[in-house]
C-alpha cells in the first residue's frame, strides 16, 4: 500500500507551507547579514545599531514635520491634500480654540456666580465647531475640485476640519503658511 502525497496549488505557490523544510540557522543569519538586520555581537554593535535607529527615526521624523512627500503618511500625501492644510493654516478658526477654551471652562466653572453660564458654553462651543467645520467642507471641495479637476474630494472635508481643529503648534505637518497668507 503506496501513498501517494498530494500536491495542492497552494503548497506549490506558497513557500512558507508545511511540506517545506526548516531553512539551518546558519542559512537564516546569513540571510539576516544580507538584509542588514543582523544582530549585534556585542554591546558596542548594539549600542552603534540603536543610535543609527534613533538617527532614523529622527531624520524621518522632521522631513515628515517639514512635508516632504516622500515623507508624508498616505493620509497627508497629494497636491490636494497640500493645498487642504495650506487653506486651514492661512485661516483662523474658532475649531483651534476649542480645547484652550474647555480648559479655561473647567477652571472657571468652579466659580460660584459664574457657573451658570460657564456651563452652557461648551455645547455652544461644539455646535460653531460643527458648524464651521461643515462650512470649511464645502467649501475645500469647491476649492479643490476647481484647482484639481482630477483629484477625488472625498475625506477632503474631514481632513481640513480635524485639522483646523487641532492647536496650531500640535498640528503634523508643520503649517508652511501663517494666518493671513494668500494662496497661490
Amino acid at each position: 500500500m503506496t501513498s501517494k502525497k498530494k500536491t495542492t496549488k497552494a503548497t506549490e505557490k506558497d513557500p512558507a507551507v508545511k511540506g517545506k523544510a526548516t531553512p539551518k540557522r546558519k542559512d537564516a543569519e546569513a540571510k539576516l547579514v544580507v538584509n542588514s538586520l543582523a544582530p549585534a555581537k556585542n554591546k558596542e554593535e548594539r549600542r552603534k545599531q540603536k543610535e543609527l535607529q534613533r538617527s532614523s527615526r529622527r531624520e524621518s521624523r522632521e522631513a515628515f514635520m517639514r512635508g516632504d512627500e516622500s515623507a508624508l503618511t498616505v493620509r497627508d500625501r497629494g497636491p490636494a491634500r497640500r493645498f487642504v492644510r495650506d487653506f486651514v493654516d492661512a485661516r483662523r478658526s474658532v475649531a483651534e480654540y476649542l480645547l484652550p477654551a474647555l480648559l479655561v471652562i473647567v477652571l472657571l466653572a468652579n466659580v460660584k456666580p459664574l457657573t451658570l453660564v460657564v456651563s452652557n458654553l461648551p455645547p455652544v462651543l461644539f455646535v460653531v465647531a460643527i458648524v464651521e467645520g461643515f462650512i470649511l467642507s464645502r467649501r475645500i471641495k469647491k476649492e479643490v475640485t476647481a484647482r484639481f479637476p482630477n483629484e477625488s474630494t472625498k475625506g477632503l472635508g474631514f481632513y481640513a476640519w480635524s485639522r483646523s481643529t487641532m492647536i496650531r503648534r500640535m498640528r503634523a505637518p508643520r503649517p508652511s503658511k501663517k494666518p493671513g497668507d494668500k494662496l497661490s
